[in-house]
């Protein structure tokens, strides 16, 4: 008892026991950090998964477009040439070729529309892609202590 009393009343041992503390109090505080930061980048990879998959579906889908639009444009010229009599199927009427060349004109001008909206999400994605490794160069550099920075990387983070 008399050596738990002398253990439990000395200075220094008070002083020890919590440096113990804050050290592993800024231990808890950096696994926190670290699974926070862990968490970020999972979130990140996530999204940047999320948009790739997204690009691929676009680019597969301006690929069938363009598909589309090439057997379109072989059977516009088919049809435009029995419009003109150049070529020698006479067993349409001539009334019924124009419908077909109308309808083929909207088709025509209805997957232009749909390739135009292709392209405006792919140009979003690459956007948010830029944005995203904006964001993550601007995590990295405001990680830096800004006493350990000089004026070109305090300068760069304030351009990001």
């Amino acid at each position: 008892r008399k050596q738990a009393n002398e253990y439990s009343t000395s200075s220094s041992d008070d002083e020890f026991e919590s440096k113990p503390s804050l050290t592993h109090k800024a231990k808890r505080i950096l696994r926190r950090r670290r699974k926070l930061e862990k968490e970020t980048k999972q979130l990140i990879k996530q999204e940047e998964l999320k948009r790739l998959h997204k690009a691929q579906a676009v680019q597969r889908q301006l690929e069938e477009l363009e598909e589309r639009q090439r057997a379109l444009e072989i059977f516009g010229v088919k049809l435009e040439r029995e419009l003109r009599g150049e070529s020698d199927s006479g067993t349409k009427d001539e009334t019924q070729m124009l419908h077909e060349w109308f309808e083929l004109v909207l088709e025509k001008n209805k997957l232009m529309r749909y390739e135009s909206e292709l392209l405006i999400v792919a140009q979003e994605l690459e956007l948010e892609d830029h944005q995203s490794r904006l964001e993550q160069k601007l995590r990295e550099k405001m990680a830096i202590d800004d006493s350990l920075k000089d004026e070109m990387d305090l300068n760069e983070e304030d351009e990001i």
